[in-house]
């Protein structure tokens, strides 16, 4: 079960998890005392420590970890590069050894390397009860004040055949999201080419989500692209019919310059003629 929080740390607690390790950590990280002290107070407090696995990562990159005596086998740590691996109930104890190495040596965003770190355990047997859930969590490196809005990745799958593949598929989805967001802020920049560019990109890798096709749909709309904005609402429109009156609701509130008027012919066009079919008319 991780805590984490922006400018102050991330606490792991697992094998028969004591919330309370979570909470009293990072209050107490906040107050500046450090993870070993801290760590050393809540084992000696606690009647179960035996049976606790338990890390704490600050902000200024000091670790203290521990795996009790009575944590289920296989069961360990290692302490990496900016990095704490841990792990119980594996098939293996190499474990915590791979997802360290692998966090090293992989590169990009902290996502992918964290990412690389759960691949590597799968790889290495994973759990001895097989798998079932997965999370992961990025957050920034300095507080907003809002701790809601300081986390950049929280995906969580809690019950799947391949939890890890699904957090990746998520973790692509997202950022496939966040592109076609940017493409909006673009166009609002008067970037034509660039919004129109990531929103190809976003069509090409999902070519079946209706709401990077209606991005791509009012993108061509403002350059006064009419029959490249008709195809790619049309193939919205395959997908879920209401995503042309969506279009309409747009103009109505005035989120595109356009009037409603002007769009009902389209709209109408790409009903009668059935969505995508209409772009070949």
């Amino acid at each position: 079960m991780p805590w984490i929080e922006a400018g102050v740390g991330v606490v792991a607690s697992q094998s028969f998890a004591n919330p309370v390790y979570g909470y009293q950590t990072l209050r107490l990280l906040r107050a500046g005392q450090d993870p070993q002290a801290i760590l050393d107070q809540l084992l000696r407090d606690d009647p179960g420590a035996a049976m606790r696995q338990v890390a704490i990562l600050d902000w200024g990159g000091r670790v203290a970890v521990h795996t009790g005596a009575r944590c289920v086998s296989a069961a360990g740590h290692l302490i990496g590069s900016n990095c704490c691996a841990q792990a119980n109930m594996m098939g293996r104890d190499t474990v915590w050894r791979a997802m360290v190495h692998a966090f090293e040596d992989a590169s990009g965003p902290m996502a992918d390397r964290l990412l690389a770190a759960l691949e590597a355990a799968e790889r290495e047997g994973g759990d001895v009860r097989g798998k079932q859930a997965a999370a992961l969590i990025v957050v920034s490196g300095k507080p907003s004040g809002v701790p809601e809005l300081d986390r950049f990745v929280d995906l969580r799958v809690d019950d799947h055949p391949e939890p890890v593949a699904e957090v990746k598929r998520l973790l692509d989805y997202s950022r496939a999201h966040q592109r076609a967001g940017q493409a909006i802020d673009k166009l609002l920049a008067n970037d034509l080419t660039g919004a129109i560019t990531d929103l190809d990109f976003c069509c090409a890798a999902y070519p079946n989500e209706p709401e990077f096709l209606f991005r791509r749909a009012l993108a061509f709309l403002v350059q006064g692209r009419i029959d490249e904005s008709r195809e790619s609402l049309g193939r919205a429109h395959d997908i879920h019919p209401r995503w042309s009156e969506l279009l309409l609701r747009f103009a109505d509130a005035g989120i595109i310059p356009v009037a409603r008027e002007r769009l009902e012919p389209l709209v109408a066009s790409i009903r009668a003629s059935g969505g995508q079919s209409a772009a070949h008319k």
